[in-house]
């Protein structure tokens, strides 16, 4: 790719552009670099071990949410994997077109639709996870298994900081008023075009 900068090339340029905002830069450089791993994990994965077995990286999250979970509700799935509903919705529907995954409805509550892999879900994530998980070897290979420990603590402390703090925080920051409700892609380029 001509246009992709390194990450170094990206902090160089970042420092350059805030230099002299009061911003703080340890922190940013967290939150971004957290970012660009993700995107960059999702990425390799999905280019090597999930497009063999020909999933994305939404289908395979929802795949190890209902493999580990064993059979969830599908709100529970979505939380989990971090999609909406309606996203969860059209991958449970591909993941059981291909013959992975079930629906039932919840014995308790006929609105709600449990999930659960098939016997053909559980034999794809049973291959699938090994190889996916030298993937995840490959990844963290500059690391030793002590900063593995130390990283791996440390991103589940970001985790919970936002999970116990962050809905005090967006009310203390937008004055209590709820979150504007998102539009979709098509509406916001249509009514910023006007």
């Amino acid at each position: 790719m001509a246009d992709h900068r390194s990450i170094t090339e990206t902090e160089k340029l970042v420092e350059a552009k805030l230099g002299g905002i009061p911003v703080l830069r340890e922190q940013m450089a967290v939150v971004a670099n957290i970012h660009r791993a993700a995107a960059a994990v999702r990425q390799h994965l999905e280019n090597t071990v999930l497009r063999g077995a020909d999933l994305t990286w939404t289908g395979f999250v929802v795949l190890w949410v209902i493999w580990i979970w064993g059979e969830p509700e599908s709100r529970q799935v979505a939380e989990e994997a971090g999609v909406s509903k309606g996203t969860l919705t059209g991958v449970a529907r591909t993941l059981e077109s291909r013959g992975l995954v079930a629906r039932a409805p919840h014995p308790g509550d006929g609105r709600l639709v449990l999930l659960r892999l098939t016997p053909e879900g559980e034999t794809l994530m049973r291959r699938l996870f090994p190889a996916f998980n030298a993937e995840e070897a490959f990844v963290a290979g500059q690391l030793t298994p002590a900063e593995c420990l130390t990283t791996a603590d440390a991103l589940r402390r970001i985790v919970r900081q936002v999970e116990t703090g962050g809905e005090r925080r967006r009310l203390a920051l937008l004055d209590g008023a709820p979150p504007a409700p998102r539009r979709s892609g098509r509406r916001r380029r249509l009514t910023e075009g006007d």
